[in-house]
């Protein structure tokens, strides 16, 4: 874009471990990583019309500001649904001409989605003067996918994308939204992303249909006991007590949701105790219950996860995202990255007959301007 007014970058994520937990008031301790959505943006002195073009599909989108109403998929619902969630908080947008491009990996658990929402909303931010602050601007990302996306998602993407730091993990609360910063050194040790490079069609239509069982369990509990709010309030001792009057499918959710939230907690014990062992052992369950209780891999990310049992320089390793495809993350030693991959890579080949793509990331920074020429 020639003489952009407004540069603005967000991130991809990673999540250390609390899967499917942000939605039911849990906790969750993601980051953000050096992979970034980059929106160019101007003002294109029309009332009304605007033109975005994705780089990396190559298309161009227009659309009017007062007629915004989501197609059945693709980039252009986020955009719609950035700019029909800032307009619903009563500010008041003119037309623009924006291209976005970016490196985070589609499909892979790194929320491509939430970098492109949160890098969109904070330079129109900037470039109207709305002066929306950061949380403002997360829950404006959160809505666009609701409700142009359709999807269901709890805060942990946008926030992430949004507050990261550079070398630190964040315990998000997503019941009341505090959170606290922990330093992320590994020492000898680096996170590995395993990309599957399957994206199961599924996906979004299990993601709703496993908050709507959460929800069952929230019900449920909720007739017989006081205070009930969410899964966060249910006890391990009261899961276990009604475990056979809830449907098996219902049950087997929440216990990943209740059992996930504890390991969230003594993974950040792990990491300020320098445990990284521990943190390993604590991937290794999260995997487990998400495969089994709440049934959201696949044979894929089964697969990589299992190749990495037998190995002592991994010290775990587990599905992240929604499931059913994406990435496997792995604390693994690093000087033993290299003929990890290119052994399991060739497992993973004879397997299924598809390349794993590796991804070596860091810890970086959220939401930030690169530049402003007004």
């Amino acid at each position: 874009m020639k003489n952009p007014q407004i540069i603005a970058q967000s991130p991809g994520r990673i999540n250390i471990i609390g899967e499917h937990t942000d939605y039911n008031e849990g906790l969750v301790l993601p980051a953000a990583i050096d992979k970034h959505t980059t929106v160019q943006l101007k003002k294109n002195h029309d009332q009304s019309k605007c033109r975005v073009l994705a780089k990396n599909v190559d298309e161009v989108f227009e659309f009017e500001l007062q007629d915004l109403k989501p197609l059945k998929k693709g980039w252009q619902n986020y955009v719609m649904g950035v700019v029909a969630e800032l307009q619903r908080l009563g500010v008041v947008l003119s037309g623009f001409d924006g291209e976005i491009e970016g490196n985070v990996p589609i499909g892979s658990g790194m929320s491509s989605s939430a970098a492109l929402e949160s890098s969109l909303a904070y330079g129109l931010n900037e470039l109207f003067e709305l002066r929306l602050d950061p949380w403002q601007l997360i829950k404006v990302c959160q809505m666009a996918e609701h409700n142009f996306a359709g999807i269901k998602c709890g805060i942990m993407d946008q926030f992430a994308s949004v507050m990261g730091k550079k070398n630190q993990v964040m315990l998000l609360d997503c019941r009341t939204l505090s959170y606290d910063y922990y330093p992320f050194d590994l020492g000898a040790y680096q996170v590995l992303l395993l990309n599957t490079n399957v994206a199961h069609a599924l996906a979004d239509s299990a993601y709703n249909t496993r908050r709507e069982e959460c929800e069952y369990g929230v019900h449920f509990f909720q007739k017989k006991y006081e205070g009930i709010n969410s899964l966060r309030d249910v006890s391990v001792e009261t899961l276990s007590a009604e475990m056979t009057k809830l449907p098996q499918k219902v049950a087997q959710r929440c216990r990943h949701v209740i059992g996930e939230n504890d390991r969230v907690v003594a993974a950040t014990r792990a990491l300020v105790d320098k445990e990284y062992k521990i943190l390993g052992e604590l991937l290794y369950q999260s995997h487990d219950s998400l495969q089994h209780d709440y049934e959201v891999s696949c044979a894929e990310l089964d697969f990589l996860v299992d190749q990495t049992k037998n190995k002592p320089y991994v010290l775990g390793s587990r599905m992240m995202g929604g499931g059913f495809g994406g990435c496997t993350i792995n604390i693994i030693e690093k000087k033993w990255v290299e003929p990890f991959v290119e052994e399991i890579s060739k497992r993973y080949k004879n397997q299924f007959g598809l390349e794993t793509t590796p991804y070596s990331v860091s810890i970086g920074n959220g939401a930030s301007l690169k530049k402003v020429s007004i």
